[in-house]
């Protein structure tokens, strides 16, 4: 087997543990869910992990990663937050944009931080990416509670200190293209 090919065959393999990998932390980040009074949507370190994700393994693999995991807790694997139904009932009920929207948040983080991997790039993609969970979020609790301002009073107000620490940490401890490993 040439090198060139070996390099290919390695980064692949990489590329699939990655992915398997950030399924599992995003499994693991579900389980930190603290509820919050007054809102259906718990404290978890997941919109972490999604950014992450993307930061870590780009766009298609970051985005891959999310699916896999949605996958999982969609056949009934217990890696959605212990708070809410099981299954593909999370994926309808008030929690469910936002898991919906992790694969484009990934993606997302992954595009802008590639186009961007300098250290303000990699704030800027975490900023972006954990925007795009509350578009999602905040868009399904709209359509269960009939009211946008109620939607984002319950999905995005109580989070918005605590994501925008998440968007820090993200930034530091995400590679910059030169550390980056192979996608």
């Amino acid at each position: 087997m040439s090198s060139s090919v070996a390099t290919v065959v390695r980064d692949r393999q990489l590329t699939i543990v990655g992915v398997v990998g950030f399924a599992a932390t995003m499994a693991v980040a579900a389980q930190i869910a603290i509820p919050i009074p007054g809102t259906p949507v718990p404290f978890t370190l997941q919109p972490l992990a999604v950014v992450l994700a993307g930061l870590w393994l780009g766009p298609v693999a970051g985005a891959a990663s999310m699916v896999l995991y949605l996958l999982a807790g969609a056949v009934g694997l217990p890696v959605f937050s212990p708070i809410g139904a099981p299954g593909v009932l999370r994926l309808i009920g008030p929690t469910g944009g936002y898991l919906l929207a992790t694969p484009a948040a990934a993606a997302i983080a992954g595009l802008v931080a590639k186009r961007f991997p300098a250290f303000a790039g990699r704030m800027l993609a975490s900023l972006l990416g954990i925007a795009m969970l509350y578009l999602g979020g905040v868009m399904q609790l709209e359509l269960i509670t009939g009211s946008l301002s109620r939607a984002a009073a319950l999905g995005s107000t109580p989070f918005i200190l605590a994501d925008l620490g998440k968007v820090v940490v993200a930034a530091i401890i995400s590679p910059s293209r030169a550390n980056r490993p192979p996608a």
